[in-house]
């Protein structure tokens, strides 16, 4: 029981990797607080996840929902002591049909509501804290469609080290967690056609070091690692979990 006694809040924990690292928080003895847009997937992983779980409906890229989401939080459990930014907009477009909206968007969830998550996370926080950061493989690769979101998880990287930077002397650890293709729903959220989902699956099939999709199960064990003390000295770091993707 590596989180035992500990608070975690996991935004994006209605679904997908948010909701697996959840569970894998609960399953070590955290009791969880999830935020998530959609309330049916997050009553659902609420009933999933365990009856100690607090589930907060809000928008990411609306910041009184997030202010909602701490007070809320620290009225019905207390101060926190880990927190997983992980809500994210995984929609891909090319430049030449990318428009303002559409940047925006993405931005909003996956670069705004990644650092305001952090700001105002810190006066609930208790010292020694440990935050974990949600980025991606593309952060670091680039390729058609992916321009936006690529640049959105980049920026989430850098904020690791600078937030470490700044929090560090009241011990709050702030790393990122960077998977690469994972079983999720988001597949069916990326704006491509069913030959394009179809012809991105059997790609990352065939060229995959370990030939297959990795397991959101696998995510969240390396996010308890993360929140837990066996990572005390990780700060402003991050973690590839991809079965070597972007390495080999």
């Amino acid at each position: 029981m590596k989180l035992n006694g500990k608070i975690a809040v996991v935004t994006g924990g209605n679904s997908g990797l948010g909701k697996a690292i959840a569970q894998a928080f609960a399953d070590e003895g955290a009791r969880v607080v999830i935020f998530g847009r959609n309330p049916d997937t997050l009553a659902e992983a609420q009933a999933v996840i365990g009856p100690e779980t607090l589930a907060v409906q809000g928008d990411i890229a609306v910041l009184a929902d997030i202010d909602r989401l701490y007070e809320t939080a620290s009225a019905q459990v207390g101060k926190i002591d880990i927190v997983v930014a992980c809500a994210g907009n995984s929609e891909l477009a090319l430049l030449e049909d990318s428009d303002e909206a559409f940047f925006d968007k993405l931005s909003d969830i996956n670069f705004k509501g990644v650092y305001f998550t952090v700001q105002k996370a810190i006066p609930h926080l208790n010292d020694g804290a440990s935050i974990i950061l949600i980025s991606s493989i593309a952060n670091a690769n680039g390729g058609a469609k992916f321009s936006v979101y690529a640049a959105t998880k980049a920026a989430v990287r850098s904020l690791a080290r600078s937030f470490s930077a700044e929090l560090l002397t009241r011990g709050i650890r702030v790393n990122t967690l960077s998977p690469g293709p994972i079983a999720t729903p988001i597949f069916g959220r990326m704006n491509l056609s069913e030959d394009e989902q179809e012809g991105f699956i059997n790609y990352v099939t065939a060229h995959h070091p370990m030939g297959r999709f990795g397991e959101p199960e696998e995510v969240g064990r390396v996010a308890v690692f993360l929140a837990s003390d066996d990572s005390s000295y990780m700060a402003g770091a991050e973690l590839v979990v991809d079965g070597g993707m972007s390495q080999l």
